[in-house]
């Protein structure tokens, strides 16, 4: 029986939280540049995430201390938990588990396959995250017979889920899955009722495309989308395609969607690979949301960086931030420093899980 003939639903991700979940960085999984620089970006961001609702840091038997000495150095409004469970690396956004309610308030969580973005990794530990913590919650765990990871989806709470064709129907996850058969098993499993699939997430990017790179709703009936406004740039036709088919579509309610564009960072590389870099991979916190920058921490004496790239992205960072301000006025929408775990190919959205509140 599917979760959702039980009941069960996924919550939007603004709704309340009970909690944040994240995963300590191990440097067995060879994160690019100085380890010490990664922890630090890692617990800036679990520590303005702690100043809005608790947070608990999954951590590996032999990472704990280390951990603890980082989080605990000061403290903060809402104590950082730990709470060991074996794992390879620290997107738990993919490999944690997806969090369902029902109408009695009742929460479960959805047990997807995990095969390491396709095979791409040789991680398995991450596959026993999910099952291992609902088991520590002792809440009700579905089996879902899907290879998926959580930042390749995105839902408004009112039926409508977001992907994307480049991962969802890539061969390296389920291809013995046809598309009709991937979208019954996201309606089964997450009680949505219609998928809107954009074609390709952003150049580079090894997830195969994540939607949490390239759109996301603000509310039921509202997308926000990273834009791309130069030709030259890979990401332009990517980015042109998507806002036609979203601009086009209808959500599961009939509602013609309003689209807001926020313009992405300018191109910034790290030891000659582009980073993946988006605004979108944002995290909604209670009464708030978490939102990632890029231009504070360039170094504008390295040569191998263009002149004016500093002064253009604190700009660009900026127009998100004002943006996104616009979009939720009801929210606190507070900065963290994302540029150095963005050398992992990822950012905070996909370094949390949210657990809805009851």
């Amino acid at each position: 029986m599917y979760p959702s003939e039980l009941g069960f639903m996924m919550p939007a991700e603004w709704e309340r939280h009970r909690q944040t979940f994240m995963e300590w960085p191990l440097k067995e999984a060879e994160w690019p540049g100085p380890f010490q620089e990664i922890l630090s970006g890692f617990t800036n961001i679990a520590k303005k995430i702690a100043a809005f609702e608790q947070v608990t840091v999954i951590t590996s038997p032999a990472s704990t201390k280390e951990a603890a000495v980082y989080l605990y150095d000061t403290p903060t409004p809402n104590p950082i938990q730990l709470l060991e469970i074996e794992h390879n690396d620290s997107w738990i956004r993919d490999n944690g588990p997806t969090f369902v309610v029902n109408p009695q308030k009742e929460i479960a969580g959805i047990n997807w396959k995990f095969n390491a973005w396709g095979g791409k990794y040789r991680f398995t530990e991450d596959d026993q995250v999910a099952p291992e913590l609902l088991a520590h919650l002792k809440i009700p765990k579905f089996d879902a017979p899907l290879v998926l990871e959580g930042g390749s989806i995105h839902v408004d709470g009112d039926g409508t889920l977001l992907t994307t064709e480049e991962c969802l129907l890539n061969q390296n996850r389920n291809p013995h899955l046809s598309k009709t058969e991937i979208e019954e098993l996201l309606q089964g499993y997450l009680g949505i009722q219609k998928v809107i699939w954009l074609p390709r997430g952003l150049y580079g990017d090894d997830t195969d495309g994540h939607i949490d790179n390239v759109a996301c709703f603000a509310r039921p009936g509202v997308v926000i989308m990273q834009d791309c406004s130069d030709p030259r740039d890979p990401n332009y036709p990517i980015a042109c395609e998507n806002r036609r088919i979203l601009e086009s579509a209808t959500d599961a309610r009939g509602r013609k969607l309003e689209v807001i564009r926020i313009e992405q960072p300018p191109p910034i590389e790290y030891n000659g690979t582009r980073l993946i870099l988006s605004y979108l991979n944002f995290s909604f916190v209670n009464c708030g949301l978490i939102l990632p920058v890029f231009g504070r921490t360039l170094r504008t004496k390295d040569p191998s960086l263009p002149r004016d790239l500093r002064k253009e992205t604190l700009k660009t960072d900026a127009v998100a931030e004002m943006t996104l301000k616009q979009i939720f006025p009801q929210r606190l929408v507070a900065t963290v420093d994302g540029l150095q775990v963005a050398r992992g190919g990822g950012n905070v959205h996909c370094l949390t899980q949210q657990m809805p509140a009851p």
